[in-house]
């Protein structure tokens, strides 16, 4: 009962410092809050097992070429029939590609992410229905019917969890035309990997994959590969027998395995592979907030031990009229649970709505990150902590004992004593302070910068005003003939509604289209030597129709834009960026020029090796990346040879989003059921593509900031008690002719002192821990000499504020008052 009297006593005393207990709340909270809110999203998406039956032996298998800049190329049907014969190490293979259908059957004709898969797929994977069935290996095969599964979340939130879907026909368009097939199963809630999926479906329902040129061509490549270890293998085994079976696809076609492209194989576990991408993110964002928990404590323990060093005077008087010191550390101690008990309630307040904002973050990153919520078993965690602490502060200060010590506790010699050694403390602590603020204030600044960049590095061509919209292919009922007509139809039709400036389509939007961005093909040309005299030369593809370059407002270097004669049967011709023309044709002579594609995957993908003719040259146009990079890219008329999907509008008005009900209106004159999606401006497209980076910028700002706010507290405070302690030498001082300005002064250089030592220790950790990681992580950035210069005069400026009250406070003390105080 003894204790909870103390627990009372300590209640009434703190509550007459108030302004005490919130502050160590408050900077409790924040330091444990951010920990817990950061530790469950850790936890949610890095740590948590995955849905997938014996998910340690799930394998995610990978080929590259280094040579080519692929870091994941994908496999092609022969590379993957050569790969699983007679393995050892894995039981089987199952394969996964990518595929945009054209949905119609289910609601509202649209567009949506799919997967098409064997029917190996779902059993290596181990993953069950919640209704119906999965696909099998009855599913394969060009005489089976076409199957759909749908996918969990997608079977909720579109289809409000109907079980009468089972059995539906859907009819489903691809690139290779379209098919029918019926909805056999759900799956259940799973990680979805290598994309995010609505419906996975069986081969035949994508005529493309039956092809000749799909089924035989082993630079085809456009299929992910998973495997299952065997009982009682090893990755280590996978890894080598699948690098010796690669070794040798790869001497038996010379042909297709150049030396320069350097092919390789490498296998990882599937729960390691689909962390990859957020790895690095919540790892720094974890680390970020264990500093600012460390800050955090560093301020407590500051604000804690200064408080009980003014108390000396009055731990001596009850040491002297009986109480023990066991009596003294377990009062010490109650007030220490309460104020660490009251911040551990106040951070999981906090870490509640912050789990939310930090799971939308990281989402950006790992899909699943999606729906988190507050891990519950970090309550025990924060409880354990507060424990800890509280131990801890309770434990830090020195008591006043009975005998020899207690008769100059009690004088002021031996109160300046304590005071002395307890200012150290409160040194060391604050330095630690600065130097944890200064390494997330330096993280925060290489992040702003590089959004600086991004923000103020603006593409050749108009993205305020111009229109990207999705209008998929629909061939059903339709010759290739009558699909060139609609889409003229569209552009014609589009272009004379009142706002519309100008009208063409593509193939791809420029940062939102990663499959279609990503295509490149080899090719030589008239006059042009090969690079490095033995490989062709590499460009972007990218299918236009004419005007697409007064669409997005982009001049001609020279010769021509594309004409409506320029169509299958006439002359074939293209395009070129300046960076093609440059490299190739130094002499300014690219026009007429003669150009074809080399690129085996051509023969695949319907286009020929005919000889084109260079009509035009415009500046380039690096759509992939935000900051732009020179570009070699050929352009063709989407007339010649198809692609496209894709509708571009210049409007006159500084809204494009007005036209867009008056664009799908006139559009479903022309087609009622042709998918209309995603109308957005290129410069929405671009701020999308950007938001990764500002969520960075912004996260690490924020604990940056917060951290420096703590650190200015925890300065604040030593220097108040530096000041509090030293109120009889300052009143010397004056009493001896010093001027205020000269105690002022002293004061601010000792605040000055605190953050230069935290600074240099933090250019050094900073260094030391830039170069550590390097070694491992090669994608974080390295801070640059501008961010520590920023970073350490943000530090020192707060320094100064920090040290303004108490100086000022010093500078203000009265000799007299001061001397008979003592």
């Amino acid at each position: 009962m003894s204790f909870f009297r103390d627990l009372k006593i300590a209640v009434r005393s703190l509550w007459r410092v108030r302004t005490l207990w919130f502050t160590v709340a408050i900077t409790l909270a924040l330091g444990i809050g951010a920990n817990a809110a950061i530790f469950s999203v850790v936890r949610a998406v890095l740590l948590r097992p995955l849905a997938n039956r014996d998910e340690d032996r799930l394998l995610y298998v990978r080929q590259s070429a280094p040579g080519l800049g692929e870091q994941n190329t994908n496999f092609s049907i022969p590379e993957i029939d050569d790969l699983g014969k007679d393995l050892k190490s894995i039981t089987e293979l199952g394969t996964f590609s990518s595929v945009d259908f054209t949905l119609i059957g289910l609601g509202t004709p649209r567009e949506i992410p799919a997967g098409v898969v064997d029917g190996h797929y779902f059993e290596v994977m181990g993953l069950r229905p919640v209704l119906g069935r999965l696909l099998t290996t009855s599913d394969d095969g060009p005489n089976a019917a076409g199957a759909v599964v749908l996918t969990y979340r997608f079977w909720k939130e579109s289809l409000h969890g109907d079980p009468g879907v089972l059995g539906k026909q859907v009819h489903l368009e691809s690139f290779g035309g379209p098919r029918n097939a019926t909805i056999v199963g759900v799956l259940e809630p799973s990680v979805p990997y290598p994309v995010v999926t609505e419906i996975i479906a069986n081969v035949v329902t994508s005529p493309h994959h039956l092809s000749a040129t799909m089924v035989a061509g082993r630079e085809h490549r456009m299929t992910e590969v998973f495997g299952r270890l065997a009982p009682g293998a090893t990755l280590d085994a996978a890894r080598s027998e699948l690098r010796a079976r690669h070794a040798a696809i790869v001497a038996a076609h010379p042909d297709v395995y150049k030396p320069d492209n350097h092919y390789q194989i490498d296998v990882k576990r599937m729960h390691d592979q689909i962390n990859a991408r957020a790895n690095t993110v919540l790892w720094v964002l974890f680390a970020a907030a264990g500093l600012l928990f460390l800050i955090a404590c560093s301020n407590v323990a500051n604000l804690v031990l200064a408080r009980t060093v003014r108390r000396e005077s009055e731990l001596a008087v009850r040491a002297a009229l009986g109480a023990s010191t066991a009596s003294l550390r377990r009062s010490l101690l109650a007030e220490s649970l309460v104020l660490c008990g009251s911040g551990v309630i106040a951070a999981l307040l906090l870490a509640w709505p912050t789990v939310a904002v930090l799971g939308r973050y990281a989402a950006r990153f790992s899909v699943r990150a999606d729906g988190l919520t507050l891990d519950f078993n970090l309550v025990w965690f924060g409880i354990a902590l507060a424990l800890v602490a509280a131990v801890f502060l309770a434990f830090v200060p020195r008591l006043p004992s009975v005998g020899g010590q207690l008769g100059t506790s009690l004088t002021s010699s031996g109160s300046r004593g304590s005071t002395g050694s307890s200012n150290r403390r409160l040194r060391i602590f604050a330095v630690m302070q600065i130097t944890a603020s200064f390494l997330l204030l330096t993280g925060a600044a290489v992040l702003m910068r590089t959004l600086y960049t991004l923000e103020n590095t603006r593409p050749p061509f108009d993205t305020s005003r111009v229109l990207a919209v999705n209008l998929p292919v629909l061939t059903y009922g339709r010759t290739p003939e009558q699909v060139q007509n609609f889409y003229h139809e569209v552009a014609r039709r589009v272009s004379t509604l009142p706002g519309v400036d100008h009208v063409s389509t593509g193939f791809s939007v420029p940062w939102r289209d990663d499959q279609g961005l990503n295509i490149s093909f080899t090719f030589a040309a008239q006059g042009a030597s090969r690079k490095n005299g033995v490989d062709d030369w590499r460009a972007k593809f990218r299918s236009i129709s004419p005007g697409y370059f007064e669409t997005l407002g982009v001049p001609f270097l020279g010769g021509r834009d594309f004409r409506d004669t320029d169509k299958a049967g006439s002359e074939r011709v293209v395009i070129v960026s300046q960076s093609l023309a440059k490299t190739l044709f130094p002499n300014g002579d690219a026009l007429n020029r003669e150009l074809h594609w080399t690129d085996g995957v051509m023969k695949f993908v319907g286009i020929g090796y005919e000889p084109r003719r260079i009509v035009g040259v415009v500046p380039d146009i690096d759509d992939e990346n935000i900051i732009p990079s020179p570009a070699m890219t050929v352009y063709q008329p989407t007339d010649q040879e198809g692609w496209q999907g894709r509708l571009f509008v210049r409007t006159r008005t500084n809204d494009p989003y007005s036209l867009a009900p008056a664009i799908t209106r006139t559009i479903h004159e022309i087609s009622a059921d042709q998918p209309i999606e995603k109308a957005s401006t290129l410069d929405d497209i671009r701020a999308e593509v950007m938001t990764p980076d500002k969520l960075n910028a912004l996260v690490f700002g924020g604990f940056a900031a917060v951290a420096l706010l703590i650190s200015i507290v925890g300065v604040a405070g030593v220097l108040a008690f530096s000041v509090s302690g030293r109120t009889r030498e300052f009143g010397i001082r004056i009493a001896l002719g010093a001027k205020p300005q000269n105690i002022l002064a002293d004061v601010l250089l000792q605040g000055l002192a605190i953050a230069g030592i935290g600074v240099g220790a933090g250019i050094i950790s900073g260094i030391a821990f830039a170069h550590g990681i390097a070694r491992y992580i090669a994608e974080v950035r390295q801070p640059g000499i501008l961010a520590f210069i920023l970073s350490a005069f943000v530090i020192l400026a707060a320094a100064v504020i920090a040290s303004a009250v108490p100086a000022a406070r010093a500078a203000r003390v009265n000799a007299v008052e001061a001397l008979r105080s003592e």
